[in-house]
């Protein structure tokens, strides 16, 4: 095992996987004030985000979203994060909302990166002092840990919702037909979680049809963080684990995203 945990394009961009990976779908509306519309540069394509803004010393939460979402699907859960002081940005892939090009494997996580990047410094442009989060849900939680491995000095803290650690039984689980596939040659969401050190949160379904819990417990057990913590939602799977467990999910997340929790990392 080398240090460098890249993908092997020639085998995660195979048209079968990137069907099964991905659901992209155009956008049905512009945001309405105080939620605002962002395009981030990446390469040569432009990707959209929605930007819930609470206040400029809050925690940010960046959140990379599931393969069959939208940032406009989170426009009530942005909302809900505001009035709790939580600034909320929420980008697409590409090929998906106002995204232009089309996703692979590969650039949705050189995509991720750039687009940290981009936010780094926007949020100093526009005066924001807080620290920054990044949370990835189901397919999402791909691009997370690729920041968390890429970018750990960007990043306060993690949050991993409804994360898969097993890229093989993920596309099993998926429907994609027998491929030859070497865990190595996946996301790796393993070996990432374990170079990650700073606060993580971990929050996962009791009965995810898709992704099992114990892939949460996995990167739970991975991770080296100190201050880590592992929610399971009780009573959930993986397309209710808000609508059922909203609450205990909601006062994790708020939880953890105390600024006091991050001052001695500053």
């Amino acid at each position: 095992m080398t240090d460098d945990f890249s993908l092997d394009a020639a085998v995660l961009d195979q048209p079968a996987i990137l069907a099964a990976l991905f659901h992209p779908r155009p956008s049905r509306a512009d945001a309405a004030p105080p939620i605002e519309d962002l395009t981030l540069p990446v390469q040569n394509e432009m990707i959209g985000a929605r930007w819930h803004p609470a206040d400029p010393g809050a925690v940010t939460l960046l959140c990379f979203h599931g393969n069959g979402e939208l940032a406009e699907d989170y426009d009530d859960l942005g909302a809900v994060y505001v009035q709790r002081g939580i600034n909320f940005l929420v980008v697409d892939y590409r090929g998906y909302g106002r995204s232009t090009g089309w996703p692979t494997a590969t650039t949705l996580l050189a995509d991720g990166v750039m687009i940290l990047d981009f936010v780094t410094v926007w949020r100093r442009q526009q005066g924001h002092t807080g620290p920054l989060i990044v949370l990835g849900r189901s397919l999402g939680s791909a691009s997370a840990l690729e920041l968390a491995y890429r970018r750990p000095k960007a990043l306060a803290g993690l949050i991993l919702e409804s994360a898969f650690a097993h890229t093989g039984p993920l596309l099993r689980r998926l429907g994609v037909p027998a491929v030859k596939f070497e865990e190595t040659q996946g996301f790796r969401q393993l070996d990432k979680i374990r170079t990650f050190a700073k606060p993580t949160l971990i929050l996962h379904a009791e009965h995810d049809h898709l992704i099992p819990f114990t892939d949460g417990r996995a990167l739970y057990d991975a991770s080296p963080a100190s201050d880590k913590r592992l929610v399971q939602i009780r009573g959930a799977d993986h397309n209710t684990i808000f609508a059922v467990g909203w609450h205990a999910y909601l006062e994790a997340v708020q939880q953890f995203a105390d600024p006091s929790r991050f001052q001695s990392l500053a």
